[in-house]
């Protein structure tokens, strides 16, 4: 099977992946897209297989993530996706050799990505990169880890900023979620949480991280969707409007 790489060209022609066009997702994947042709401007790569699913790699220079790492020299896995009757097929083992023959010729030092400590969802899954060669190099909590594969063994490895666990701080209260166009979810899925949080008297920020350099300095590892209780990281997963209300239930 063929790998596309989008760029300007196809962008608004081909699907991405993680959302296969449609009513409840459309504002999102138009976000997304628009955010793509920017980073593509950056050194961004968005490959995928040339089948109507969900097999994609996307990966840019380190320097221009939106992550609060310092990874100078390296590539950074924005999103690795391999979903269902697609998985056990090689898809990703083709994806990823690709993402790194391409860095070696480039000579980057190496590729760097975040995953959990055990298998959590929104991010890449942690054993299938240790089992191609990935090492843990950093840690931040709750259970994020930085994960790298260094083609020199004497590069520096990358490591996160200090930033990535600072939190929010104290005497805070409410909710506060960060989110980014990064994926097609998180703009409609919040746009949906708009009217509960305008009838709730619970304080509930949402906070549209939209430049590199406040990604950068995000206050959790994860800057495509971050909610916090006060001032705390709670979870990286996007919650729908149900699940927002049972939360200020819980809190009030």
């Amino acid at each position: 099977m063929n790998i596309i790489t989008l760029s300007n060209d196809n962008l608004q022609e081909e699907h991405i992946c993680c959302s296969i066009s449609s009513k409840s997702t459309e504002t999102g994947v138009k976000a997304k897209k628009e955010w793509l042709k920017c980073r593509m401007q950056e050194g961004l790569k968005f490959k995928k297989l040339d089948t109507r699913g969900k097999v994609f790699i996307e990966y840019l220079p380190a320097k221009n993530a939106w992550a609060p790492i310092e990874a100078d020299g390296y590539i950074f896995i924005n999103c690795f996706w391999v979903s269902g009757s697609f998985k056990g097929q090689g898809y990703g083992r083709q994806l990823l050799a690709e993402c790194e023959s391409e860095a070696k010729d480039q000579g980057y030092k190496g590729i760097t990505l975040i995953v959990g400590n055990k298998k959590k969802p929104f991010l890449s899954d942690k054993g299938f990169m240790l089992k191609h060669g990935y090492e843990v190099c950093d840690t931040c909590p709750p259970f994020f880890e930085l994960i790298v594969k260094r083609f020199d063994e004497n590069a520096p490895l990358p490591r996160f900023n200090d930033y990535a666990s600072q939190g929010m701080g104290e005497g805070i209260k409410g909710i506060d979620i960060f989110f980014t166009a990064q994926c097609p979810f998180t703009v409609p899925y919040t746009n949906l949480l708009k009217p509960i949080i305008l009838e709730s008297d619970y304080p509930i920020r949402l906070h549209l991280i939209t430049t590199k350099e406040m990604a950068q300095g995000h206050i959790c590892p994860i800057t495509t969707y971050s909610l916090f209780i006060n001032g705390r990281f709670q979870t990286n997963e996007i919650i729908t409007p149900d699940k927002l209300r049972k939360l200020i239930d819980k809190l009030i």
